[in-house]
């Protein structure tokens, strides 16, 4: 693991592996991918041009099952970064037990720029170049940062093109109607909604008296923002890539997310309180929000925003990540000598993978279940496996995270060890002998 993020995310398990009982054939064989490709993808853009854009697919682990995992379109989007997501994926499936390994894919490019053609073209040209990199029993893609169901449904389209063969279950987060799961959209949100309403009680916190901030008002922020709202949350501060708004008193979030979808901008409800039903004391920027007086704090936005230049102004007693990554192994470091607990995005943004697995399993039985099935599986696998997170952290002493980490652990190592390992080719005789 030599690159930057890879690297960081390394030394969570590092960490984690003290107080794991796993082999040494597990140990390495999770400290690298298992497959990266790189393509690129030419797109005929709308006046004519040529335009080639940088793909990515990593399969980091498939011992408990096919790669799983999502594919963002972002300008910042590298190898070393896919890697690093895949890599958390591999955890992720693992800690929520699901019988998947971790991947994850990207383009680097800007996707505001494109009109809509030419976003249908690149995201077929994509499936173009990895069809062979990908499958069922393979690896499965879902949406990321700056994709969502639309995408979705043209990769899985372009994907049964090649294949001669209608093949849904290549693709989770599609749209309903192209058999897509029902809660796949809030899954994310729901999932973390799930783990602060089954963890907020520990710390004997009503929801009237805990105040929220939220960095990041996309898709799981917003609807995460609304939920904990609506279940009396004081959910004081959100921002999105343009800024964010405060007021102690509580924001009024379904107004906020009215706004947000009329306008693209969070800020918008600030100009006028004639048309909102609550205005905000105060206009500020990401960094401030995450450095307020809260409770509750929730990086739903991109990864790295906790570093060690700013963990030591860290306010929040909770943290619960939504995001992918949002804090630094240094970060932690800081945070858990100022006694902040801090939920593990490995658990808490789990809810997106786990209905995706609802609706992989669905389009490989043919079997498509409600929205309430759809909610209490998600509610009960998200739960149990958070309550089996803390009481790892409890029983040894150690940060959720860490704890989160071991718990995936036990399952790669014993996946791993299945296949057989040194000590079983090296240290035991013979039955005969």
């Amino acid at each position: 693991m030599t690159d930057s993020l890879l690297a960081d995310a390394g030394q969570r398990l590092e960490r984690a592996l003290k107080y794991a009982t796993i082999s040494e054939d597990a140990v390495e064989s999770l400290k690298y991918p298992q497959m990266s490709l790189t393509v690129s993808i030419p797109v005929r853009m709308d006046d004519g041009s040529l335009k080639v854009f940088q793909g990515y697919r990593v399969r980091y682990d498939d011992t408990r099952g096919p790669g799983k995992g999502g594919v963002r379109y972002h300008p910042h989007v590298t190898l070393d970064e896919v890697q690093s997501l895949a890599f958390w994926m591999t955890f992720k499936c693992a800690a929520l037990n699901l019988p998947f390994g971790g991947a994850k894919g990207g383009i680097t490019v800007n996707p505001k720029e494109l009109s809509r053609m030419e976003l249908e073209r690149l995201s077929r040209g994509y499936i173009d170049a990895i069809a062979d990199f990908i499958g069922p029993d393979v690896d499965i893609l879902a949406p990321d940062v700056y994709t969502n169901a639309m995408v979705m449904g043209w990769m899985m389209d372009q994907y049964s093109i090649i294949k001669r063969q209608f093949s849904p279950a290549v693709v989770t987060g599609k749209p309903v109607t192209m058999g897509g799961s029902l809660g796949r959209e809030s899954a994310t949100a729901m999932g973390a909604f799930y783990v602060i309403e089954a963890m907020m009680p520990k710390f004997d916190r009503a929801p009237q008296e805990t105040t929220v901030a939220i960095q990041g008002f996309g898709n799981a922020g917003g609807i995460l923002a609304d939920l904990l709202f609506h279940a009396g949350y004081r959910v004081v501060a959100v921002s999105d890539s343009q800024g964010g708004i405060y007021s102690p008193q509580g924001l009024d979030i379904p107004s906020v997310r009215q706004f947000k979808e009329s306008s693209r901008r969070i800020q918008a409800m600030y100009c006028d309180d004639t048309v909102c039903h609550t205005t905000a004391d105060l206009v500020l920027t990401n960094a401030e929000l995450l450095e307020l007086d809260v409770d509750i704090l929730v990086p739903a936005a991109l990864e790295n925003q906790i570093t060690e230049a700013n963990a030591n102004k860290i306010q929040a007693r909770f943290i619960y990540e939504v995001a992918n990554g949002p804090i630094t192994s240094a970060a932690d470091q800081v945070l858990n000598q100022k006694g902040i607990y801090v939920f593990p995005d490995i658990l808490v943004n789990a809810g997106g993978v786990t209905v995706s697995y609802f609706e992989w399993v669905q389009n490989r039985s043919g079997l498509y279940w409600t929205i309430d099935e759809i909610h209490q599986r998600l509610r009960q696998r998200m739960v149990d496996e958070a309550e089996q997170i803390w009481a790892i952290a409890q029983h040894l002493g150690i940060d959720l995270r860490t704890a989160g980490y071991v718990h995936a652990l036990s399952r790669l190592g014993d996946a791993i060890s299945a296949k057989g390992t040194r000590d079983y080719y090296v240290n035991h005789k013979c039955a005969s002998e």
